[in-house]
């Protein structure tokens, strides 16, 4: 459904009547941004990249905290995850070591193996999308922020 454009009013300059020639438009812009959905003012189709719409500090700032952000993150969820895996591994070593389970291991490093191939057959080739690649190069300041963020996150 289209929304309505905002409507021009024709306002001679305050405290004196002058010509047609030197009067102005004002835009009704209250009335056409009731109209429209919040979204549609964030992602419209036509927003185009952040380099046309903010200025490069701003681009940094934005992607250094989200960067910052993400790889703080990262560094919280990539401890837990570790923690988890390694003491699976442990835990395994310990009921392997005193009895409570067999593991076949010539089992398991066939199926390793088998994965190992599988991994190499999938991963030949170029696999970023079009899009992601067209994003990268239309925002670089966003990126490089980003990436910094990220680092700094990471390590804090």
């Amino acid at each position: 459904m289209p929304y309505p454009a905002p409507t021009a009013r024709r306002h001679p300059p305050t405290g004196e009547r002058q010509s047609g020639e030197d009067a102005f438009n004002v835009l009704d812009l209250a009335e056409y941004t009731k109209s429209r959905p919040w979204w549609r003012k964030v992602f419209a189709p036509g927003s185009g990249s952040s380099a046309e719409k903010y200025n490069v500090a701003t681009q940094l700032v934005i992607g250094g905290v989200t960067g910052w952000c993400t790889g703080f993150i990262f560094q919280k969820v990539g401890k837990l995850a570790a923690t988890a895996v390694g003491g699976g591994f442990f835990l395994l070593q310990v009921a392997n070591h005193t009895g409570y389970i067999k593991v076949d291991w010539k089992l398991v490093e066939r199926d390793v193996n088998k994965a190992k191939q599988q991994l190499k057959f999938h991963s030949s080739g170029n696999k970023m999308a079009p899009e992601v690649i067209t994003f990268l190069k239309k925002n670089v300041i966003l990126t490089g922020g980003f990436a910094g963020g990220f680092l700094l996150g990471m390590a804090s």
